[in-house]
């Protein structure tokens, strides 16, 4: 059974910055593309980041390009989602996510950025 936690949400002012944690049990985790998805209340969930593997291009959204940085440590079985100059539109939660079978979600981490 695959299961995705995350880790390191909070409540942050603007400016600050985040780390992101998704470990992750029961798969390969090396073989997995990840990505990391945010919801805000009233929303459809988005995803924010891609998490490669290899040399594959990773993909960011346009709001969050020069300030999040996904990455990967596979002997860990973890991926992260660093976060930096986090401005109140940032606020929602993030949610990471397997992209191979199967399809897994994490069960969330809040994050609030206050003005």
């Amino acid at each position: 059974q695959v299961q995705l936690v995350e880790s390191g949400g909070g409540l942050v002012q603007a400016g600050g910055s985040l780390r992101l944690s998704c470990i992750v049990s029961g798969t390969i985790f090396s073989l997995n593309p990840m990505g990391w998805y945010r919801q805000v209340p009233g929303k459809q969930r988005e995803l924010v980041a891609t998490v490669s593997i290899g040399q594959n291009v990773p993909y960011y959204a346009e709001d969050v390009k020069g300030r999040f940085t996904a990455s990967r440590d596979n002997p860990k079985n973890t991926a992260y989602l660093d976060m930096r100059n986090l401005k109140p539109e940032d606020t929602g939660v993030y949610y990471c996510y397997n992209f191979e079978r199967p399809y897994t979600w994490g069960q969330g981490t809040q994050v609030t950025v206050s003005s």
